[in-house]
């Protein structure tokens, strides 16, 4: 029997379509179909000035904003050879690492609601609640930022930022260990979870899986030790590795990255101590490198560059050629999402159909980068 999941699907996170050939419970065969969000972002970006296409990357993967904001920033300031203030880089490293925990939040509260829990949901979105409402108070917006600039930053943050960060800090930590003491280990999620759709290393890294889909299989890789960008090597911190590459263990390995970016976060705030322990707000120049800092047109020489970095959903990479006009003459993006879903047939297939909704969830996709 042929059955379509989505493109209206509340469990295929956007809209995402799976034709399913299904021979009674049991799934034989299926054809993903993309394309339904499709708006031509990388062709746009030609037609856009280089701080305009800031916009356009918050749009992609809207869960992960300023991860995004930043690759192509930094992909701009590679080829116009710019060294990003230090408060600035400290800034941007904040801001993402909030981004990835909130980011898993939501994964976290989708995964529960896809295997049929709902309590987990209420904790997971009262601490994303709390990073969007810290995220309006720096850049004015909960979601489309707009914040990062080639060079640095748009502005400053507040001279409260640290302070509401650091009572922030405890309310996240506790709504992420009460969704990881009732859901993790609950006997109900184990059962929709563990075992189901493991993924070896070798498929994992055959199918160009990155992130924690691809660490769930065991593999040790994140950009951010592999190819250290921006001030990560300042920190100490682990990567966590899975066992078995099932739905468990990429769900699992999200919850102890939320941990982790928590590490990052601390160690964020005692060097930010250290180097401005009064909080005030520094002049633009003092925040941002470029030429007239964000105000001016950008020209970068002709030339192009490719920078990867580590967002919440894996690998994203950015391909940039400049003509030395003040817009992009190409720019490509590597999308994790698109890339991890390139697996979605061999996960599916010879499972049962109840568990396609959790291993579809378990790639944790987001449709607006897989379309672009």
């Amino acid at each position: 029997m042929l059955l379509n999941m989505g493109p209206q699907h509340p469990s295929t996170h956007g809209v995402f379509r799976m034709v399913l050939w299904v021979d009674g419970e049991k799934v034989v065969d299926i054809v993903p179909h993309i394309g339904y969000l499709h708006r031509g972002s990388e062709k746009l970006c030609e037609g856009e000035q280089y701080h305009q296409v800031i916009t356009l990357f918050d749009r992609l993967d809207y869960i992960a904003n300023f991860n995004n904001e930043q690759v192509y920033c930094r992909a701009v300031e590679r080829l116009m050879g710019l060294e990003v203030p230090e408060r600035a880089e400290y800034v941007r490293i904040i801001l993402c690492e909030l981004n990835r925990i909130a980011s898993h939040l939501l994964f976290i509260a989708t995964m529960g609601l896809d295997a049929g829990a709902m309590t987990p949901s209420m904790f997971c979105f009262r601490g994303r609640e709390r990073i969007q409402a810290l995220f309006e108070h720096v850049s004015g917006a909960r979601m489309m930022h707009n914040y990062f600039r080639v060079g640095g930053l748009k502005e400053d943050v507040p001279d409260d930022f640290i302070p509401r960060l650091r009572e922030l800090m405890p309310l996240i930590r506790e709504d992420l260990e009460e969704s990881d003491k009732l859901l993790s280990f609950n006997e109900i999620f184990l059962a929709r979870l563990k075992d189901i759709s493991p993924v070896t290393a070798e498929d994992a890294i055959d199918f160009g899986l990155t992130g924690p889909c691809l660490r769930a299989s065991g593999v040790d890789y994140d950009v951010r030790k592999a190819a250290p960008y921006s001030i990560y090597d300042r920190f100490d911190f682990e990567v966590p590795i899975g066992l078995d590459g099932d739905c468990w263990d990429r769900y699992y390995l999200r919850v102890q990255e939320c941990y982790e970016s928590l590490r990052i976060l601390e160690q964020a705030m005692e060097q930010w101590n250290e180097r401005w322990p009064d909080n005030s707000a520094l002049p633009l120049t003092d925040i941002n490198s470029a030429p007239g800092g964000s105000r001016r047109l950008l020209r970068p020489p002709a030339g192009e560059v490719y920078v990867r970095a580590e967002n919440p959903r894996g690998e994203i990479g950015v391909y940039l050629v400049s003509d030395g006009a003040d817009r992009p003459y190409r720019l490509k993006v590597r999308p994790p999402s698109f890339c991890n879903l390139s697996a979605i047939r061999h996960m599916l297939i010879d499972t049962w159909v109840a568990d396609s909704v959790v291993i579809l969830g378990s790639l944790d996709i987001v449709m607006g980068e897989v379309d672009r």
